[in-house]
């Protein structure tokens, strides 16, 4: 192992150390007070309702682990943004599973926590996946409620959702282990099956104390809404249970029952892992991602027995394209080359930089791929496109909006994993948020952003500084560097992971070594919805 990878090695080591120190305390909830308050009551936490509900044997993909990080301060934080899901196995069924963190604000939505749930029935909608909500909340954050309440991808949004779902067939299975209060009741009865807890959980559109102030009615919440008013009076529960493990128990075995659903067909083999050391990861990357490293080693680590059969490999030679397996499903991978290589003309390319060759090539592979029902997997390590007036000239934008258009009419599901870099245009071509991706992760290395560190705070340092001197205000160098030093230093904050991951630009930052495991969790989530459209591409210049 020579120097350079031996630090890229100990760099990214250290950045995923980072990251489970951070996901460590993610971890903790509301903090061990709240914790110990949910035992007093004889309840699990919802990190225990989920690891006692799922197959112990079959993986359970977390996504939004990072949501809200650093967001909410001034509120005393939101972990997780309030709720814990993910995709899990129950009795051998793949399933959506969100549940409420009753010790973060006793289960409050924050703004994220709806974007959280949105984003777990988007999952579930788009890879027909059973929905199996674990209810513990008492409603609407309401400091924070005109952020949350009234929009279209607000509040509001989950029931609409319920209803959409249950139209579409997909099984939605609600457990009311605590509060559900006001318009959050509609979720567990807009849902097939509801199950209770006695004691603890509880359904009411207005809780004891609004009740009193309304109309004058004195009540407790056990009556007006408990386990047994709604099983044996209203008849708005289904089920009810002295414990949550029964009531655990019991959602076991309606998924047992649940019958099997015709699959996609998207192929797969027996999986075979790849030929070359997968920890090896860790040594490709540079340190800081600054230096040129070549994709190919990095794609030989994750598909199985290193196998890569590239699409026109000499020619687009910024972007390899090819074909391979992960974990035995076939995949069209498109990913940057970061290498720096000569085009057929002989010119020097950068890596990690879109050309129009590149471009071109990339949008024809996508095209190949859905005609073959074969899903694609992106990797992300872009700059960008090609700027100066010799890739205008030769109509880069064209070719660059070929690639989008490729990529946004693209039927077969999408998986991103950015690696590196991930900036401007490139994050669109390359398959972001935006392009609907049906799973997207970062690394710790990844960075996302309209453009690099330097070259935007450069960019803004110019604009400030001819603001100040316009207002006849003389910047001496001491003044100008210690302002491109604040300006870089915000920015460099705003292009972390974990500012990505906050906001859910991005499911979750993974260990590089999981790469395999989540892509093929999402193809086997993917494979669920038999539905794929017709392809259909719009206008563009040939």
């Amino acid at each position: 192992m020579n120097q350079q990878v031996q630090s890229s090695a100990a760099w990214m080591k250290e950045a995923v150390d980072e990251m489970n120190r951070h996901a460590d305390k993610i971890a903790e909830g509301g903090g061990a007070k709240s914790v110990a308050k949910q035992k007093e009551r004889n309840k699990l936490t919802a990190r225990e309702r989920i690891s006692y509900l799922c197959d112990a044997d079959m993986p359970f993909t977390e996504i939004g682990r990072f949501a809200g990080m650093n967001m909410y301060e001034a509120e005393g934080g939101c972990p997780a943004g309030g709720t814990i899901a993910g995709v899990g196995y129950v009795s051998g069924r793949q399933c959506v599973i969100v549940a409420n963190d009753q010790t973060v604000k006793a289960g409050a939505w924050f703004p994220i926590t709806g974007k959280k749930n949105l984003r777990m029935q988007e999952i579930a909608m788009e890879n027909n996946l059973p929905v199996i909500y674990l209810v513990d909340s008492a409603g609407v954050y309401l400091p924070m409620q005109d952020e949350i309440f009234p929009d279209k991808e607000h509040f509001g949004r989950i029931f609409r959702n319920n209803a959409r779902m249950s139209a579409m067939g997909i099984t939605q299975i609600a457990a009311v282990m605590g509060a559900c209060v006001a318009g959050g009741a509609y979720l567990p009865i807009m849902s097939d099956e509801t199950l209770m807890v006695e004691g603890n959980g509880s359904i009411f559109l207005a809780g004891s104390y609004l009740v009193k102030a309304a109309i004058g009615e004195n009540i407790d919440n056990e009556t007006l809404g408990g386990a047994v008013t709604h099983t044996e009076i209203s008849g708005i529960a289904d089920y009810k249970f002295k414990t949550e493990e029964e009531c655990l128990d019991q959602i076991r075995k309606i998924m047992a029952k649940t019958g099997a659903q015709p699959r996609a067909g998207f192929d797969r083999s027996t999986p075979v892992l790849p030929a070359k050391d997968a920890k090896e990861l860790y040594g490709i990357i540079p340190e800081g991602n600054l230096k040129p490293y070549d994709m190919l080693e990095l794609i030989e680590r994750i598909v199985d027995n290193s196998e890569f059969e590239q699409f026109k490999q000499d020619y687009g030679k910024t972007i390899l394209c090819g074909y391979a397996r992960i974990d035995g499903w076939a995949v069209g991978i498109v990913a940057n080359q970061r290498l720096i290589c000569k085009n057929r003309k002989g010119e020097m390319q950068l890596g990690g930089v879109i050309y129009n060759d590149s471009a071109d090539k990339a949008a024809r592979f996508i095209l190949n791929c859905n005609q073959k029902k074969i899903p694609l997997v992106f990797l992300q390590d872009v700059t960008g496109f090609m700027v100066g007036s010799r890739s205008e000239h030769s109509g880069i934008i064209k070719d660059g909006a070929k690639l989008v258009n490729a990529v946004a009419n693209s039927v077969v599901p999408k998986f991103t994993i950015i690696v590196g870099n991930s900036y401007g245009a490139g994050n669109y071509a390359m398959c972001g948020k935006a392009y609907d991706p049906r799973f997207i992760y970062a690394w710790p290395s990844a960075k996302i952003a309209v453009m690099g560190g330097e070259q935007a705070a450069k960019t803004l340092l110019q604009i400030q500084v001819a603001g100040m001197k316009s207002q006849g205000k003389p910047v001496t160098e001491a003044e100008e560097k210690a302002l491109l030093d604040e300006i870089k230093g915000r920015y460099e904050k705003q292009t972390s992971p974990y500012y990505a991951a906050a906001r859910l630009w991005v499911d979750d930052i993974i260990d590089p070594l999981e790469t395999r495991q989540v892509i093929s969790e999402g193809i086997a989530a993917a494979n669920h919805n038999t539905a794929l459209p017709e392809l259909k591409t719009g206008v563009f210049q040939v």
